[in-house]
């Protein structure tokens, strides 16, 4: 009965065809990046600080309380890594270009912030339509982004203002 199923084993474990093109074969597409950005390339769409989802603060102390346009984007990319590495929330980032999404994450958080940045990303219920994004899911993000301001020494009276600009963009982000 064992040589049997080792024979039948053996059978399915031979060598695969070779000649294939076995991603034309199965419909998967190479991705390439841009070579100066690193960023995979996307459809054309409408750039806009209004995509940003909010008004920027006015003056410039909060930003600086962020270490300015620096500090911000080290936030920002800080974000990202921790929610990659999230255990709850990682999956949602697998197919995802995190060069871009470090980028504009970025430039959201610094124009929101008014650190003279500008907003090149789409708006926020097109840049998570069909993610499934629930609010658990939008939870961990922010403890993440909590725990990245905390790291870069924000004064936590700033992390709340800055959380507050983001909060009411999650009824554009939330799958219902």
């Amino acid at each position: 009965m064992i040589s049997t199923f080792l024979s039948a084993l053996m059978l399915f474990q031979q060598a695969p065809k070779q000649g294939v093109d076995w991603d034309k074969e199965f419909g998967v597409e190479e991705r390439v990046r841009d070579p100066e950005t690193g960023e995979f390339p996307v459809d054309p769409y409408d750039q806009d600080n209004a995509n940003a989802g909010a008004q920027p603060f006015e003056g410039e102390r909060l930003a600086e309380a962020f270490g300015g346009r620096e500090g911000i984007q080290r936030i920002a990319e800080r974000t990202v890594e921790l929610s990659e590495a999230d255990p709850r929330i990682a999956d949602i980032f697998v197919a995802h270009d995190m060069v871009r999404l470090k980028r504009t994450l970025g430039e959201q958080f610094c124009y929101l912030l008014n650190a003279g940045c500008d907003y090149s990303g789409r708006d926020m219920r097109t840049a998570h339509a069909g993610m499934g994004v629930k609010k658990a899911d939008l939870n961990a993000l922010v403890e993440n982004l909590q725990l990245a301001m905390g790291e870069a020494d924000v004064p936590f009276a700033a992390q709340n203002k800055l959380l507050s600009k983001l909060a009411p963009m999650s009824r554009d982000v939330i799958e219902r």
